[in-house]
């Protein structure tokens, strides 16, 4: 069943979530670079320019003062309508998902603002995860607006990083990724790339005009596509994913695990990227 969702006086308890939410493998497996564990043991983080602090307890995940008017966006952001247990037991119908899904059953797919979506992505490109947290972060300090009440940054927006130059960007330490973050705020800025309508385009189509950003090739796209359109069944393939399609699934996915292709990517993801157990 899709997780039950109780409001609390000081937040809202997500029933029996812990079954199907592990809050580290979800927040620090790759597809988001802003969450954080604080040394109480609560993850907390900037999205779409709310902050939330969450954490578990026992079967259930408790999100901290939570305004009423951010839920629909966290219940769309942690992807809580669907019902990820019923997923399991189709994933475990095969060998491979069995044993990553017994190793990491609780991840998730977040699903990201694609403005941010897709500069991380394009930061992400021949990088690492820590080396993406600390770029995005730099990013985020120098240009994103403070988020009231939490001397955070949010994610900053195009029109703030359209007008800057490469030089402007010379502290982010991102290399020639800066050139294409560039392009790509000039881009949604100046409207010839309109994130929203893209949304709403067939896949195919959306990541035909994801690949005219400079610095989007088809992997970048593919994430893009995932984590900030919800297209589950888009399959981003990096060396790790080439890597277990390879040895696993040289013919790719069997049928019946291709319309959610991209939930099984990020838990063999996950799992291949631990070193398996």
């Amino acid at each position: 069943m899709p997780i039950t969702i109780e409001r609390e006086p000081a937040g809202i308890r997500l029933k029996g979530a812990g079954r199907q939410f592990a809050l580290s493998e979800t927040l620090d497996c790759g597809q988001a670079f802003r969450w954080r564990q604080r040394e109480d043991g609560c993850w907390e983080g900037v999205a779409g320019g709310r902050y939330l602090c969450l954490e578990s307890q026992g079967e259930d995940i408790f999100l901290q003062a939570v305004p009423e008017a951010d839920l629909p966006f966290w219940r769309q952001y942690f992807d809580l309508e669907r019902d990820y247990e019923e997923l399991a037991v189709l994933f475990r119908k095969n060998p491979c998902l069995r044993r990553a899904l017994a190793s990491c059953p609780g991840i998730r797919v977040l699903r990201q603002e694609p403005w941010e979506a897709l500069c991380t992505f394009i930061l992400s490109a021949n990088n690492n995860i820590p080396r993406i947290k600390g770029i995005v972060e730099r990013l985020c300090q120098g240009w994103g607006e403070a988020v009231p009440g939490t001397g955070l940054p949010a994610f900053p927006k195009p029109e703030a990083l359209a007008p800057l130059g490469e030089e402007d960007l010379a502290p982010l330490r991102a290399g020639w990724r800066s050139a294409y973050l560039l392009d790509a705020a000039r881009q949604v800025a100046g409207g010839r790339l309109d994130l929203e309508e893209t949304a709403s385009l067939p896949t195919q189509e959306a990541e035909a005009r994801l690949l005219e950003v400079k610095g989007v090739g088809k992997k970048v796209a593919q994430c893009v596509l995932l984590f900030g359109f919800g297209r589950v069944e888009c399959i981003p393939m990096d060396v790790w994913m080439k890597r277990v399609m390879a040895e696993l699934y040289p013919r790719g996915f069997p049928g019946y695990l291709r319309p959610y292709g991209g939930i099984a990517q990020q838990v063999l993801f996950h799992y291949y990227r631990q070193g398996r157990s």
